[in-house]
């Protein structure tokens, strides 16, 4: 169990500081990329500030200020979560790349995570840069309480973890389909909607919120979102908590089968 640990410990080492290292090479891409995570909260968030002036100063409970916090911290919340994965997982099987992941001593998911943190590590400085902008045009209304601070941190994690394990469990549909870009993009959709991407989750329909509430997406952004911005008690806090728990097992389990039944699939064909 030890030598397992420490072999991972250390591929997982390598692994980032290569990774690190090819990140520095792609400078231009990066800043490609953060216009992307910052533009899209920014443009939400004047849409439903508008909304919010026009209907009286305040849409399903927030005002325009309660509304650019939000939409600022679920712009954080998007970048230390996401999973770049579905972007290249289908080319890496149909080019066959994948073959020679599956010698390796560890699972390849490691290696993907190592890849993911190498390039928020360097994306992240660039993505505050950003933020400060944005507080400056919107000015946020953010004061949560010490005990949500607290809170945050495992919430963060977890929601890091839910992401991962259904990003990944969603990109192994490439051992089965030629084209995974509508199963990826209906994900998204999931997750724009569900997640509380577009909008805060108490401007949908009470049934869209029960959905959301039974569903992993709420769990990975608004969760986190709300509890940072101060709008969730201590017992829905342990609530939440315990929902992202019990989606990390869940997910754990399914990616577990998917994982073997793709590879048994990969192995049949020739892979």
């Amino acid at each position: 169990m030890i030598a397992d640990s420490r072999i991972h410990l250390n591929a997982f080492r390598a692994q980032f500081k290569a990774s690190l290292a090819v990140q520095f090479q792609y400078r231009a891409s990066q800043v490609i990329w953060l216009l992307f995570f910052v533009l899209q909260p920014a443009i939400y968030l004047s849409i439903w500030s508008t909304v919010a002036e026009s209907t009286g100063g305040h849409v399903g409970g927030y005002s325009p200020g309660d509304l650019a916090a939000y939409f600022l911290v679920n712009m954080w919340i998007i970048h230390l979560t996401f999973n770049g994965v579905l972007v290249f997982f289908e080319g890496r099987v149909r080019s066959g790349e994948f073959s020679p992941l599956l010698l390796r001593p560890i699972h390849p998911i490691f290696a993907d995570i190592a890849d993911n943190l190498a390039y928020k590590t360097l994306t992240v400085p660039l993505l505050g840069l950003g933020t400060l902008g944005l507080v400056i045009g919107f000015q946020p209304v953010l004061a949560p309480p010490p005990w949500a601070l607290v809170a945050f941190a495992p919430a963060l994690l977890l929601a890091f973890v839910v992401r991962f394990l259904n990003g990944w469990m969603v990109a192994l549909s490439a051992f089965w389909l030629t084209r995974t870009h509508a199963v990826i993009q209906a994900y998204l959709l999931l997750l724009l909607f569900l997640g509380g991407q577009a909008m805060p989750l108490s401007l949908l329909p009470d049934w869209v919120q029960t959905i959301a509430w039974l569903s992993p997406f709420r769990w990975i952004l608004a969760f986190p979102t709300e509890l940072l911005i101060g709008r969730l008690t201590p017992g829905e806090t342990l609530a939440g908590l315990g929902m992202q728990l019990l989606w990390t097992a869940v997910s754990l389990l399914l990616l577990r089968l998917c994982w073997g039944a793709a590879v048994r699939r990969y192995s049949a064909v020739g892979g």
